[in-house]
């Protein structure tokens, strides 16, 4: 269930109930000279402030627009309903000590519902939760120090852990931003509805996520094709991706498809960019915000020394940032401006000739930012501060800023070092139109991110999961699986299409001949019900007589059930395909290399079920092996349509049956003619 947040994100009018926390945002409010009404509720306090305390819910002189509630767990649940029941129009809940302590502690389980439904149709953010900072309009419902100041335009952040966004808005990097607000631990109100009310905002540029959890995947979905509608990119920071350890798994897709794999092929499907640190985060939405998503990978790297110009082709060479030539056009400006001296190239070294010169740089930097690449960067580190003199990079700094006016081409500076551009260059930059880039590494990836962020945009159909097997139309996950055999599970997957060799079952030596009779050899002989047989010790194959098979299978001990089956000869390669379920309840497909080489090589890409033929086409070739797919060193390329074919045989099946937990076809064998599974596995949920 939505919920109408426009009172509580611009109030007009703020309750404020406790003591000293509530105080803490009167400090803030009367800081950020908010000028709307501030009515503090305190049962013994005749004022805050000086500001005079009511003493009760029922004394305010009206529905307040925002409350912020600083009391203790038990008498937040009464202060909400009341707020709720008068017509309020939200409220963030600090208090701790509901369904974040634990999911074993009942007791805070049950506040979070009583506060829940306490709260009814009036918005709350939290429990656990700072509250929200609104620096387009001067609103700092929050109840500690932050680093924040007005803007007219910027970026909107939303994330789970307040402590964390006080630390986002201590950034001196010239970031600016509009929003900044906690969700605690959604107990109502989730990420994607905050981020989708934020959305329709026309001053918020870009949306960035701080996820700990993904909440209700249905209102992300909606959030995700709204954003893509109006052509806001979102940028996420996922966290909680690591595991400490791993159940046992009785697939090798599960131990290959993590928490990490799962909730990136997610953001991917959204079209959210996903980045790893705290860092790119701010440094893409910086680019986002002045540049917006950029239209293609053509970049132009422009300093005064060799050195820099290495490093950053050397550090962009794993990316998709692509430092194409300059046109023809392009080339003869440069040297007509800088001379016989000087190779033009780009990443461009125009050297130190003309750094006193401001019109010639300001004529070299313009023939750059003319020739139309999709992002400019002049690497150009400021002096210490305090002990050396900037004076001599004065004439550079106007040189870019007039290039960047005069062709409105998106341009960045980057100073190597984040310590070496302080806050007031970024703000001079950022008010000129230039993105101040923090750190190498970090504009290595925060372009790339930019990059994706165009792509996602570019897509001609919104990013969704619909049709996608998930939380509203699937039954709960199943507390107990059920592990079909191989041979079950073959029978299955082959009513859906799926290619395996010619086999029997059989029980007994004499059934094992008559398997043979009817077979061609070479032969495989499998142990019937054991998860990884090769890890175990009952398969054999390249057996070529009844004997052989009779004598391999007398030589695994403890298995009665035998699967006899025709080998298949010649695979140009071995693949995986596989699918989990997600704690979401969203399935992810998995593809890679296979056989032996499955752990060994962790060569995969993952979807969202369900996936285009396309798409599914696109994940095969990032794979390493895919050189092997399309013909490596003279041999033969593998049929790449019945590939596909057979994945999609195996996504078809998922889709039509919701309890499935796990599948693995492991190996699948790629031929040239043709794609044969020769081995499967289904574990299902079972009812209890």
């Amino acid at each position: 269930m939505s919920h109408n947040l426009s009172r509580l994100l611009k109030p007009k009018s703020i309750a404020l109930f406790g003591g000293s926390w509530a105080e803490n945002v009167l400090v803030q409010l009367q800081k950020s000279s908010f000028g709307g009404k501030i009515w503090p509720v305190h049962p013994s306090r005749n004022d805050m402030l000086g500001i005079p305390c009511y003493r009760s819910v029922d004394e305010l002189p009206e529905p307040p627009d925002a409350s912020f509630v600083g009391v203790n767990r038990n008498l937040t649940i009464g202060i909400v309903r009341r707020l709720s029941e008068m017509g309020a129009g939200g409220a963030t809940c600090f208090a701790s000590g509901f369904l974040e302590s634990g999911q074993e502690d009942i007791t805070s389980a049950n506040l979070q519902q009583e506060l829940v439904d306490a709260a009814g149709d009036m918005p709350i953010l939290g429990p656990n939760c700072y509250g929200l900072l609104n620096y387009l309009d001067n609103i700092t419902l929050w109840p500690d120090q932050h680093g924040g100041r007005p803007v007219e335009r910027g970026v909107a952040i939303i994330g789970q852990s307040s402590n964390v966004l006080i630390n986002m808005t201590m950034q001196k990097r010239g970031l600016p931003i509009s929003h900044v607000v906690a969700a605690g631990n959604q107990a109502q109100t989730g990420l994607s509805s905050i981020a989708a009310s934020l959305l329709e905002d026309d001053r918020v540029s870009a949306i960035g996520l701080y996820i700990e959890g993904f909440g209700d995947i249905r209102e992300l979905e909606q959030f995700a094709s709204r954003a893509h509608e109006m052509g806001k990119p979102v940028v996420a920071l996922k966290t909680g991706k690591s595991e400490k350890s791993r159940l046992a798994t009785m697939t090798h897709t599960a131990s290959l498809a993590g928490n990490a794999v799962a909730s990136s092929a997610l953001m991917r499907r959204l079209g959210f960019v996903e980045v790893n640190s705290v860092a790119v985060f701010l440094e893409t939405l910086k680019i986002l915000h002045l540049c917006g998503p950029l239209h293609g990978n053509a970049v132009s790297s422009m300093s005064c020394s060799g050195g820099e110009a290495g490093l950053v082709s050397d550090m962009a060479d794993k990316s998709s940032i692509r430092f194409r030539g300059f046109s023809e056009a392009g080339y003869r400006k440069l040297k007509q401006v800088l001379g016989p001296m000087v190779s033009v190239a780009n990443p461009l070294d125009y050297h130190t000739y003309i750094w006193s010169d401001e019109d010639l740089l300001f004529e070299c930097y313009r023939a750059v930012l003319e020739d139309k690449f999709d992002l400019n960067v002049l690497i150009m580190d400021m002096p210490h501060e305090t002990r050396c003199d900037a004076s001599a990079w004065e004439g550079p700094l106007r040189a870019i800023c007039r290039a960047r006016e005069v062709t409105n081409a998106p341009t960045a500076l980057l100073a190597t070092l984040p310590e070496n551009l302080s806050e007031q260059r970024c703000d001079e930059l950022v008010a000129a139109g230039i993105v101040p880039l923090l750190g190498m590494e970090e504009m290595i990836e925060a372009i790339d991110a930019a990059i994706r962020a165009g792509e996602y945009q570019n897509l001609s159909t919104s990013p969704a999961l619909q049709g996608t097997p998930g939380p509203d139309n699937m039954p709960g996950i199943a507390r107990s699986a059920i592990a079909l055999d191989e041979a079950s599970s073959k029978n299955e997957l082959s009513s859906y299409g799926l290619h395996f060799p010619k086999a029997v079952l059989a029980n007994t030596p004499q059934e094992i001949r008559e398997a043979c009779s009817k077979l061609s050899f070479p032969l495989v002989l499998k142990g019937v019900g054991i998860a990884h047989k090769s890890e175990a010790g009952v398969v054999r194959t390249a057996l070529n007589s009844p004997d052989e098979v009779l004598e391999a299978a007398e030589n695994m001990p403890g298995v009665s059930r035998f699967l006899v089956e025709e080998m298949v000869a010649g695979p140009l390669a071995e693949l995986i395909i596989g699918i989990t379920r997600d704690e979401t309840g969203l399935f992810l497909l998995t593809l890679g290399a296979g056989g032996i080489l499955t752990e060994l090589l962790d060569d995969t890409a993952s979807l969202i079920i369900p996936s285009s033929r396309d798409n599914i086409g696109k994940a095969l070739a990032r794979l390493k092996i895919s050189e092997v797919l399309r013909g490596y060193r003279g041999k033969p390329s593998a049929d790449i349509n019945a590939l596909l074919d057979a994945v999609e045989a195996v996504q078809d099946y998922c889709i039509h049956h919701p309890d499935l937990i796990e599948l693995d076809v492991n190996p699948l064998m790629a031929l040239e003619h043709g794609a044969v599974a020769v081995d499967a596995l289904i574990v299902k949920g079972a009812s209890l």
